[in-house]
């Protein structure tokens, strides 16, 4: 007795203190104590309970608020480079560019959040773009919805095959959507025989539409377009953020095989990503449409690389698992801005712009690696007796 209560003395004097059950409780055990995901954000680096984080900012929110400095110094420059670079016209024009860009890059992001790449995005919006204009241009009294629905639809079939062969024939997505990329396109120049879609052979509504104005700010004015892609970035975001199906996305990107052994549907969830990929694109294929109105056979040709970099430049991981759509659609806004704005110094070719847009998906894959290194070594290490890590962001069972 002596003795115990000599060991119970020194315990103290060291700083022990008796376990409280009510915060055990709280803690849990187990695997539920190694590893907790962050509910309210996206990336899939995960916080580990009781350790206190070094860094109160997320990497993926990191990221866009250097995309907004980033956005807010060309703007600055260009501002002091170029004559009434502000002005209403230019502003409207970057924005409408700019919503085609954020729609795509939004689908691009979903599959490259599960680790694959769609490179046929770019052919898939121009088939729906060249249907739904040759459809209108047909068929005048096509409801509105039903035009978007057709665009929709196509863009959603052939992402569904897409990620059909990507998922159950288990070939390498930059393989597949490469080819299929060549065979959407070489099918729409046989269905197209060379006609060119003309504006005016269009209903009113579609050309009217770029022109579309939801709020003005003297002469500055809030286009449908630019609403319309705002609105599908930010509902993605709540999904993939808040819902189980959006981070099921991110735990396959994150570990497929894990994913498998936790009972989530991987190939199911790589199909879904490219089907929602493909129906972005239709949608993205129809603001085309209306924003050119005259349209060839050549239509969306380009845009593919403008939707990968717009999401790898917003910090879309290449890896898979990790980034938003928010940070796509600052991506898409930096591209729009840097595009049109070099368009307006006389000193730079169009090749020159292409290069910068190059630069900018090299800057974007070595940053985000920096930072993903840094902020992993920084993480605490887990005792190995601690058990294996759970998916608790998907909310199913290991």
């Amino acid at each position: 007795m002596a003795a115990a209560g000599k060991a119970g003395a020194a315990a103290a004097s060291e700083g022990y203190r008796p376990p409280n059950p009510a915060t055990e409780s709280q803690r849990g055990t187990g695997a539920d104590r190694i590893r907790r995901p962050r509910r309210s954000g996206c990336s899939t680096l995960w916080e580990e309970c009781g350790a206190v984080s070094g860094t109160r900012i997320r990497p993926e929110r990191l990221k866009e608020l250097t995309l907004l400095l980033l956005i807010v110094v060309t703007v600055i420059a260009f501002w002091l480079l170029v004559d009434n670079y502000l002005s209403a016209r230019f502003v409207n024009r970057v924005t409408q560019g700019v919503a085609i860009t954020a729609v795509l890059a939004a689908g691009q992001s979903l599959v490259i959040l599960t680790r694959n790449i769609d490179l046929s995005i770019g052919s898939i919006a121009g088939v729906s773009a060249y249907v739904t204009g040759d459809i209108l241009g047909n068929h005048g009294g096509t409801n509105s919805v039903v035009a978007v629905l057709i665009a929709v639809g196509i863009g959603a079939l052939l992402g569904l095959i897409n990620g059909v062969i990507v998922a159950y024939g288990r070939i390498p997505s930059i393989i597949v959507t490469l080819g299929t990329l060549a065979i959407y396109r070489t099918w729409l120049i046989s269905f197209g025989d060379a006609r060119t879609i003309t504006a005016d052979s269009l209903p009113s509504w579609v050309v009217d539409l770029p022109r579309s104005t939801v709020v003005s700010f003297g002469d500055y004015e809030l286009r449908t377009m630019f609403l319309l892609a705002v609105v599908v970035v930010v509902a993605l975001q709540f999904v993939l953020g808040w819902l189980r199906a959006g981070r099921m996305l991110y735990a396959v990107g994150s570990n497929a095989e894990a994913a498998r052994q936790a009972g989530l549907p991987e190939r199911r969830i790589t199909v879904v990503a490219f089907v929602a990929c493909g129906a972005l694109a239709g949608l993205g294929g129809f603001l085309f449409l209306a924003r050119f109105g005259t349209i060839t056979v050549t239509a969306g040709r380009g845009l593919e690389l403008e939707a990968i970099a717009a999401a790898v430049v917003g910090g879309v991981s290449t890896l898979g698992g990790s980034g938003t759509v928010v940070g796509a659609l600052f991506g898409a806004a930096l591209i729009g801005l840097l595009d049109q704005s070099l368009g307006r110094v006389p000193e730079v070719s169009e090749f020159m712009r292409d290069a910068v847009l190059g630069i900018l998906i090299l800057l974007a894959v070595v940053v985000d690696g920096v930072i993903t290194n840094r902020l992993t070594a920084r993480r605490p290490i887990i005792a190995a007796d601690s058990g294996p890590p759970t998916l608790l962001a998907t909310g199913a069972s290991p």
